[in-house]
């Protein structure tokens, strides 16, 4: 393949992860690569700030331990993951909800069975009839939804309590009003019945997923037959961090799948910051295979154009920028809409007592979605004996964002935040590309012979979609090229678009 009238076999237009991982498959098959990258650094949107010994993420993404390719890419293999608590820490009606391990029935009722058996001055009693609970078949219609829970008394026995952070510790709180936003998941029961559905979906396999109705997330969730309360109280929030979309308009099938990585694997963090992610990759790369600071003004099958080299011949090209920085380039590829994001980072005289628990708001009461004691999580990220919280914001950012911040973030930790100093406040309007319904987590990544995109636009907005969608380009690339790396038989991807 290798020839002098060509600059590489393969040009890659942007280090970002997809192609970073597309780069170290091509490379294994035996194909010369170039990864041109604009800006001085690798990485994309993946970028970590140091800020008087603190690491600083510019975006910040929830990733899920159960992601094989974070473990399974050619170059992530020393990748050091940080695990946030199991469970989340749900805010509402004033009260912090610890749910536990939720991802599975029996963790959430040990949860629950080991907070009511703590010696609390004011011990709820132990709610009636888990075990049964525990055993809830789902129905077919979604896979979250129980039968249980459509019964009459569905939203838990009589009694039933959830629990607030005081002086003594995490103690039972008065049960929830009604049916609806207030109360998060409050009883044993209510725990149980989430459990045992994000157990039964983390069961089923993708194909299945992929195959079901698609609908809004928003407009799924009053129908997975679970109580309206742990609906609203604790899928809601959580599906807004898992998904950067507060207004849910997201395809149910990405919810589904999302739901599903965090039942298998929980949530979790690269340890110094998601640049560690592109830092790995780009370094197991040969010596000089990425190319930074390098502007590309225009493409072909055969060649680049630049602004510093002028122009360079290969025998294919891949894609691998934004999706705005792609339909530049190739005019007529398809742009979704974004989900603007803006993370904020604080560091304060001591750390709130929330420990490594992501915690949400389940009131939408506040611009701060979802927060955590990152210093907790991840003590990479802070100087010794330093606190770092890191706060994500969705959508757009209010023009009092500092202020109305800290009066947000004080009510959810239940500490007086005037003493917090705000280290950086980092806002990207194209941080998460969406996906509205209907989605195609499958976006094709041939463009034609000789020409690929790839990217999380072309697939699942996620750090695991951007590395599959490197590895399917790469694939496609050496299909054509009839080079071993493509699977054998594989029909011929359609075109991209």
């Amino acid at each position: 393949m290798r020839s002098t009238a060509y600059h590489a076999d393969v040009i890659i237009i942007g280090a970002g992860i997809a192609g970073l991982s597309a780069a170290h498959l091509l490379i294994r098959a035996g194909l010369g690569v170039s990864v041109l990258e604009a800006e001085p650094r690798a990485g994309g949107r993946l970028a970590t700030d140091e800020v008087d010994g603190f690491r600083l993420d510019r975006l910040g993404p929830l990733l899920s331990g159960s992601w094989p390719e974070l473990t399974g890419s050619p170059g992530l293999g020393s990748l050091e993951l940080r695990e946030f608590a199991p469970g989340v820490l749900v805010h509402s009606e004033g009260r912090r909800h610890l749910t536990g391990d939720i991802r599975s029935a029996r963790g959430a009722l040990k949860a629950a069975r080991t907070r009511s058996s703590a010696p609390w001055p004011h011990r709820a009693p132990r709610t009636p009839g888990t075990s049964r609970a525990s055993r809830t078949a789902l129905s077919p219609r979604a896979p979250w939804a129980s039968r249980a829970s459509e019964a009459p008394g569905g939203y838990g026995a009589p009694g039933a309590h959830g629990s607030v952070r005081s002086a003594n510790g995490w103690e039972p709180c008065a049960p929830a009003r009604g049916g609806g936003r207030g109360g998060a998941v409050t009883g044993a029961i209510d725990r149980a019945r989430l459990g045992a559905a994000l157990s039964r979906l983390a069961a089923t396999e993708e194909a299945r997923l992929l195959a079901r109705p698609e609908r809004t997330v928003a407009d799924a969730l009053p129908g997975v037959g679970l109580p309206a309360r742990t609906v609203e109280g604790v899928l809601r929030p959580l599906l807004t961090a898992l998904l950067s979309d507060p207004a849910l308009t997201t395809s149910s099938r990405c919810a589904d799948l999302a739901l599903r990585d965090y039942a298998r694997g929980g949530l979790c963090v690269p340890a110094g910051g998601s640049a560690a992610l592109p830092r790995l990759l780009a370094a197991s790369l040969p010596p000089g295979t990425v190319r930074t600071g390098v502007h590309v003004t225009a493409v072909g099958t055969t060649s680049v154009r630049t602004k510093e080299h002028g122009e360079l011949g290969c025998r294919s090209l891949l894609l691998a920028t934004g999706a705005g920085a792609a339909a530049e380039l190739l005019p007529g590829l398809r742009v979704p809409a974004f989900h603007p994001v803006t993370v904020l980072h604080h560091t304060a005289p001591a750390p709130p007592p929330t420990g490594r628990s992501l915690v949400l708001d389940g009131d939408r009461s506040g611009p701060v979605a979802h927060t955590a004691v990152m210093s907790e999580v991840d003590p990479s990220r802070a100087p010794e004996g330093r606190t770092l919280i890191t706060s994500t914001v969705l959508g757009p950012p209010p023009p009092d964002l500092d202020r109305s911040a800290r009066a947000h973030l004080a009510a959810l930790y239940g500490v007086p935040t005037d003493r917090w100093e705000l280290l950086a406040a980092r806002h990207d309007p194209e941080a998460v590309p969406a996906m509205e319904a209907p989605h195609d987590p499958r976006r094709p990544v041939r463009v034609l012979a000789g020409l690929y995109v790839c990217g999380d636009h072309r697939g699942t907005s996620t750090v695991q979609g951007a590395l599959h969608s490197g590895r399917r380009a790469a694939k496609a690339l050496l299909a054509d090229l009839a080079l071993p790396g493509a699977r054998e038989g594989s029909p011929r991807l359609p075109e991209a678009a």
